[in-house]
């Protein structure tokens, strides 16, 4: 049994790790930090896990040793204080963007900050087991991609890596609020985000670094937040190279998730369900990717839910790589419909 602790365990992340980790038959949560609700109860802040643990929140000064530390702390926090969560656990997956990007220039345009660990950038593995499965299995320090970012990752590089689409890919992305996390800031307030489709970020979405360089396309991507509180669901528009018609993309996409766990490609002529839709994945590890083709271009679809495969659930997932355990472990869950 691996013990486990979640540094930043109040926000939606953090709930969702509890969620699925008090489930997991090989974790024993051991510690849930938090500096503001230090001495109150987990299910206190997250009351979807009454009856499920007596845990209480610790100061993170408490921390003892584990055998993996969860970090879902804000963006910018985890890369200050790497060297002090080191020495705590053996592995470490970090659920922030510090050490997604492996150029420190890119991290600093992309994030307003300079890197205050530029060295230990390339000391991190990608935490996402489609692309990296094999590095993942020996890595100490593991990097969750975003959630949109993971959406048009697995929605793009398939073609990109098998050379079947060229020039620029723009992405269209849309996200519910729990995106935001917890902070409620006037533009997430209820009377605020309510029935919205705001274009927050019209270009350079700190995301749209992480998909460049994970399918090795030059990308530009929008974000808009839409009346909903989990779901990610991008468009990735692109151009088709010489001679790739909708059989080689179906093929591409067949060659590289038929046996994956978690990813499954939808792409039907006709159905209510007939491309990607985050709806019925709410609660669940999967990502679902489609596409339609036009000629020389094509539509590619992503969709997840936001705080598992695209955060808390790839997170559970990287880990049971790293372990030797099943990659479904702890990850069941299928989602739900109707919702």
């Amino acid at each position: 049994m691996s013990r486990a602790a979640i540094v930043g365990a109040s926000g939606y992340i953090g709930g969702e790790l509890l969620r699925l980790l008090l489930g997991h038959p090989e974790v024993e949560v051991a510690a849930a930090t938090s500096t503001r609700l230090a001495g109150k109860r987990v299910d206190g802040v997250h009351p979807n896990l009454r009856s499920l643990t007596d845990l209480v929140f610790i100061p993170p000064e408490r921390l003892d040793q584990y055998d993996v530390l969860f970090l879902a702390v804000p963006h910018k926090e985890s890369m200050g204080r790497l060297a002090h969560y080191a020495q705590l656990a053996k592995l470490l997956v970090d659920l922030t963007g510090d050490f997604r990007l492996a150029d420190p220039e890119v991290f600093e345009r992309y994030y307003g900050v300079p890197h205050s660990a530029p060295d230990q950038l390339g000391t991190f593995v990608r935490g996402l087991p489609e692309s990296h499965r094999e590095e993942l299995r020996g890595a100490d320090r593991i990097s969750v991609p975003g959630c949109m970012a993971t959406a048009a990752i697995l929605a793009v590089w398939p073609l990109a890596v098998d050379g079947l689409i060229t020039g620029e890919v723009s992405v269209d992305a849309r996200t519910g609020s729990s995106g935001s996390g917890t902070s409620a800031v006037q533009g997430n307030l209820h009377a605020e985000r309510s029935g919205v489709l705001r274009v927050y970020a019209p270009y350079g979405h700190r995301h749209e670094a992480e998909i460049s360089q994970a399918t090795g396309m030059p990308v530009r991507m929008t974000a808009t937040g839409i009346d909903a509180v989990r779901g990610v669901q991008v468009l990735c528009r692109v151009r088709l190279a010489d001679g790739v018609d909708e059989r080689a993309v179906r093929a591409c996409y067949q060659r590289h998730y038929t046996d994956e766990p978690f990813v499954r490609v939808v792409a039907q002529r006709r159905g209510h369900y007939r491309l990607p839709e985050p709806k019925i994945l709410v609660g669940s590890n999967f990502c679902d990717v489609g596409f339609a083709v036009d000629g020389s271009r094509a539509l590619l679809v992503g969709a997840l839910d936001n705080l598992v495969k695209g955060g808390a659930g790839g997170a559970v997932q990287a880990m049971n790589v790293r372990q030797g355990w099943p990659e479904r472990l702890g990850l069941e869950f299928p989602g739900l419909h109707p919702v």
